[in-house]
């Protein structure tokens, strides 16, 4: 007897693989890397533990966060080589394009991969997790017109891509922000990027194949790039008084508010709660609390009108992030980019556990074409 499979497009709660890197609790609100959750880990660690944490299986102690904070840290510079790719890439692309492209052009320049095959000691390496935010910052300040700015190994990874970007040292703590913002985006399960990732490394591809196919899927505007919408939508609302009107006007054309939702909470998205605190830290310090102001009538408001539809809605990380960033001086275009510099410990994480038991990825299709015929 033929077995019957069950059809789910997109492969929407389909179980792909099993896992112990992530859990998230959709119903509670609750996100945990490797079973801590991301409160504490965004509040109480660095994105360099959280990455030692994501790619070990435990958070380091005092010996082993001063070794692999060095790795990281001795990893950041970027080759004259790669240098050269940014200053001659093409000037209309998209800074993710360049990510993508520059993940693969970097595994030619790995001193230490080992020749064994695409298995590269990707734990020692970790050129895929540190030069990211290098990329990123480089391709900025090269089409301003700007010289690159080495790194500092003195510095956390978030405070040091704010060096690198704005070419002066960051307070104390707009560096503790971008760092736990890293965190923040760090991991979150099978998502689409992630599963690009787990697919490419099953055919025994190389970690940093993986990892561009990786950004490929983020640069897609269903996964990646919210935030940016956030903020156009923030800027075309301009006061904290003008958002009744305006959310009166987008719902009643049957319009989405941007941030607000999400495919796997059902409350609301407890990176939401961090970045919330944070904008109204930034806003607090710059003494300026207009974005804050608009975000939280908007979430209010929002909330109140869906809930009388009987569809309650909450805030995703999105929804405060871009607000964050700009206070931090962070271009919008810059916005997608920078979560790929936080996920991609997530994805080297799920690339290695993919190859601890693997079988390669072969779904099936649900075929609905022609029935067999003949050219006669």
């Amino acid at each position: 007897m033929e077995q019957t499979v069950q059809f789910a497009k997109g492969l929407e709660g389909v179980i792909a693989g099993e896992s112990t890197i992530c859990k998230i609790d959709g119903e509670k609100g609750q996100l945990y890397y490797r079973g801590y959750p991301i409160q504490e880990l965004a509040e109480k660690t660095t994105f360099e533990e959280t990455t030692y944490l994501l790619l070990y299986g435990e958070l380091p102690n005092r010996d082993e966060s001063v070794v692999f904070s060095a790795k990281m840290r001795n990893a950041r510079d970027l080759s004259p080589a790669v240098l050269e790719m940014i200053r001659n890439f093409p000037e209309k692309s998209h800074p993710m394009e360049l990510l993508q492209s520059v993940i693969a052009y970097l595994s030619a320049y790995v001193e230490h991969k080992i020749h064994h095959g695409p298995h590269c000691n990707c734990r020692e390496t970790l050129h895929q997790v540190a030069q990211l935010a290098s990329v990123v910052a480089a391709y900025e300040r090269i089409r301003n017109g700007l010289e690159y700015v080495p790194p500092k190994r003195n510095l956390g990874h978030g405070a040091n891509f704010l060096y690198m970007l704005r070419g002066e040292e960051p307070t104390e703590s707009e560096g503790k922000i971008m760092d736990s913002a890293l965190v923040m985006h760090a991991e979150h399960s099978f998502n689409a990027s992630t599963f690009t990732a787990r697919v490419i490394a099953s055919t025994q591809s190389t970690c940093y194949s993986s990892i561009s196919g990786a950004i490929g899927a983020l640069y897609g505007s269903l996964h990646g790039g919210a935030n940016e919408k956030v903020m156009v939508m923030v800027d075309e609302i301009g006061t904290p008084q003008n958002v009744v009107p305006w959310l009166d006007k987008t719902l009643g054309e049957g319009k989405k508010v941007m941030g607000m939702g999400h495919r796997v909470y059902k409350a609301k998205d407890p990176r939401s709660n961090l970045m919330e605190a944070y904008l109204k830290e930034l806003c607090e310090a710059k003494g300026d609390m207009t974005y804050y102001d608009i975000l939280k009538t908007l979430e209010v408001e929002t909330r109140k009108r869906m809930e009388q539809k009987g569809k309650p809605v909450y805030p995703n990380v999105d929804f405060f992030s871009g607000a964050v960033y700009r206070l931090l001086g962070i271009p919008t275009k810059l916005f997608t980019p920078i979560f790929a510099m936080g996920r991609v410990s997530g994805w080297l994480a799920h690339v290695l556990e993919q190859r601890i038991d693997n079988r390669i990825y072969r779904p099936k299709a649900l075929y609905n074409g022609p029935e067999p015929r003949s050219l006669s």
